[in-house]
């Protein structure tokens, strides 16, 4: 098995840090608060006993934790992210089976992004069982959460994922002014149990992306290029706020057109990551198939 590293990500709280892999670990967010809450969790009890942590939060592909005051990141957070990694490589269990029920109370907390222009609030529950982008309120449609967001005369696009918003505001307003405003905003609409989104999951299943081809009718090489992006650049993106999706395969140019969402679309960015990121790693992982990857911003 292909050992888990760690990467290393502040958060725009200073006692929060995030630890990161590009890869999923768990389904579904837990909470901790201490370590009797954590009797489900051997990671998170193990992490208790350092005496500087106050609380743990475990997803999809990360681990966040929140320090005391009686130290800093600075001085401890290479140490952690060894312990972690150990438990990660040895096998131990994130959380156990009969702590799938236990409820938490909900937390929400904002996180910057490659793209200045996005802001991602990310929350300790699912929010929606397949991610949805809306470039304005007319998409929004069915979608409550991402209708109140258009309200907001700074916001320009709404994204969310599975655990997550990430909010792409206008030029003329900067975060610093309105990011706890969109934070509390978000934080209440979820926990007045407001519904995220209308659509069932029968519905999204029944409703692929346009332009998007289905499995049958797509060539070998477009399935290769499918899973390589599912399972070693989604999860990485995912962790930025955005997201990036299949839309076709030219085998007589070997161009490979892809769709960026989220924090991923329209970022300054995007264009090094495709080049050296995403397109050297299929070039590597097919080759001679593969010319250029270009990204489709819609």
């Amino acid at each position: 098995m292909e050992t888990i590293s760690l990467k290393i990500e502040s958060t725009t709280n200073n006692t929060i840090l995030k630890f990161t892999t590009d890869r999923i670990l768990i389904s579904g967010s837990y909470q901790f608060n201490n370590i009797d809450e954590a009797k489900d969790s051997p990671l998170a009890q193990q992490l208790f006993y350092l005496p500087f942590i106050k609380r743990v939060f475990i997803s999809a592909n990360f681990i966040a934790i929140e320090r005391f005051s009686i130290v800093e990141w600075a001085d401890v957070q290479h140490e952690v992210k060894e312990q972690i990694e150990k438990f990660l490589n040895t096998g131990g269990i994130l959380i156990s089976e009969k702590n799938n029920q236990q409820k938490i109370p909900l937390e929400l907390y904002a996180e910057v992004t490659p793209n200045p222009a996005v802001m991602k609030f990310v929350a300790n529950k699912k929010l929606v069982v397949k991610d949805l982008e809306f470039k304005n309120v007319k998409e929004a449609k069915g979608t409550p959460l991402a209708i109140a967001l258009f309200n907001f005369p700074f916001v320009k696009e709404v994204f969310i994922s599975e655990n997550y918003v990430s909010v792409t505001k206008i030029e003329s307003v900067e975060w610093s002014d309105i990011m706890i405003e969109l934070r509390s905003f978000i934080k209440q609409f979820i926990a007045d149990g407001n519904v995220i989104t209308k659509t069932t999951i029968e519905q999204e299943n029944k409703q692929p992306l346009k332009s998007t081809p289905t499995t049958s009718e797509l060539d070998e090489v477009s399935k290769q290029i499918i899973s390589i992006l599912d399972e070693h650049i989604k999860p990485a993106v995912a962790a930025d706020g955005g997201n990036i999706l299949f839309q076709s395969y030219d085998k007589n140019t070997q161009t490979v057109n892809v769709i960026l969402q989220g924090a991923c679309s329209g970022c300054p960015s995007s264009t090094i990551t495709l080049k050296n990121g995403i397109e050297n790693m299929l070039k590597q992982l097919i080759p001679g198939k593969i010319g250029e990857v270009v990204a489709v911003n819609y």
